[in-house]
């Protein structure tokens, strides 16, 4: 049974739908969020938070709260995996944030999750519904249709598709499938209590070496230590799970120096996570049906910004709508616009930097002598990537 037509129907409750709704709500418009699980909660662990996406948290008035959960590290530090040597580090103190305007902060998911959850129910013009997979979507022309596999149906004068990587509603506007890195990834947290001091317990330290990096920092006021352990599989097969194994996980790293070791040893082998990304798109609307987030243009974490992307997307998207709220299809055209060519750079940068962070041998070697040459406060490099602003359903920097 179809129920009445909805102002906005966002599909998929996480960081990028929830974000969304709070913007279009506060731009004056009801939104209605579905989530296919049972509840509104992410899973994994860490999450960084660059000043691009601070900004936005920041007029969505919630980045208040969120400092009560975040960790503001000191430095950004490269280590060579193998040698267990320093590479470079970027400083994260008062230049950064003069020059940015925010800082940087490193946070659990889940607190990030909660707060914007706990701002949406705040919202009267926001209706959030759970246990609702999503099956089918059909263009309407002036709407959009959408099946649940309960049987319930929902129309939409405006459908966004903030439902990950396997996206149900892109299938809608393109026919395309996600890519496989071949890697995969370990995530979990561990209480501080059990870390070393290695290379500062107050910094975001990655460790690099061949088709493999290691990632530490604190979250959660510093209670907790996330690590994500990242590597190659050999054992790869496009028509088979069985690869990326906790015993490959185990022998990659057999290689690095002892406080990876250490590190690594700490993890849970229960969950892995295959590394994917899409081909960037040109375009990710269909009359009034767009795509936001991993949906529209998942990336590889290469760069720690799926979720500040998905931040950008949802102000984009809210003021597009607030500035052409009688012609839809002319808003969802100009988000698409201000947010295509960005999104795909972060993209393409995002493998890019994977493949430079994972070289072996001389080109290992070249690589850390080029980056021990530059200074830590240096942040040309960053630009045009933590200097990004989103204003009027435009960017600029």
């Amino acid at each position: 049974m179809t129920k009445e037509r909805l102002q906005t129907l966002i599909i998929g409750g996480g960081i990028g739908g929830l974000t969304a709704a709070l913007a279009l709500a506060r731009q004056g418009r009801s939104v209605h969020v579905l989530e296919k699980a049972g509840d509104f909660a992410e899973i994994g662990a860490g999450l960084q938070l660059a000043p691009n996406a601070l900004h936005v948290l920041d007029r969505l008035g919630v980045l208040q709260e969120l400092a009560g959960h975040a960790v503001y590290p000191s430095r950004l530090v490269w280590m060579d995996a193998i040698l267990g040597s320093r590479i470079t580090a970027i400083d994260l103190g008062d230049a950064f944030r003069h020059r940015y305007g925010q800082p940087y902060i490193v946070m659990h998911r889940g607190d990030l999750l909660t707060v914007l959850l706990e701002a949406c129910r705040r919202e009267a013009l926001i209706t959030l519904e759970a246990r609702r997979e999503v099956v089918a979507v059909e263009d309407l022309g002036d709407a959009a249709r959408i099946r649940c596999a309960d049987g319930t149906a929902y129309e939409a004068e405006l459908l966004i598709g903030a439902d990950g990587l396997w996206s149900t509603v892109r299938r809608s506007i393109a026919d395309d499938e996600p890519v496989c890195a071949e890697y995969v990834a370990y995530r979990g947290t561990i209480p501080m209590a059990q870390m070393s001091s290695h290379a500062g317990l107050d910094n975001v330290v990655m460790w690099v070496g061949p088709e493999m990096h290691f990632v530490q920092y604190p979250v959660r006021r510093g209670e907790l230590y996330n690590q994500v352990a990242v590597f190659r599989s050999r054992r790869y097969r496009a028509d088979s799970d069985d690869w990326g194994s906790p015993d490959e996980l185990d022998a990659h790293y057999a290689q690095t120096c002892a406080d990876v070791r250490d590190g690594v040893k700490l993890m849970g082998r229960d969950k892995r996570w295959p590394m994917y990304d899409r081909v960037p798109i040109a375009r990710w609307t269909r009359n009034r049906i767009t795509l936001l987030g991993d949906a529209a243009h998942p990336m590889l974490q290469y760069l720690a910004q799926g979720a500040c992307q998905a931040i950008e997307d949802s102000l984009a998207l809210a003021q597009s709508v607030a500035a052409a709220p009688d012609d839809l299809p002319r808003a969802l055209a100009a988000y698409e616009e201000a947010r295509r060519l960005r999104t795909a750079r972060v993209q393409i940068t995002a493998r890019a930097m994977g493949a430079f962070f994972h070289l072996d041998g001389v080109a290992a070697t070249l690589r850390n002598a080029m980056m021990a040459g530059r200074a830590s406060d240096d942040y040309a490099m960053l630009d045009w990537l933590h200097g990004h602003r989103v204003t009027g359903g435009t960017s600029s920097q």
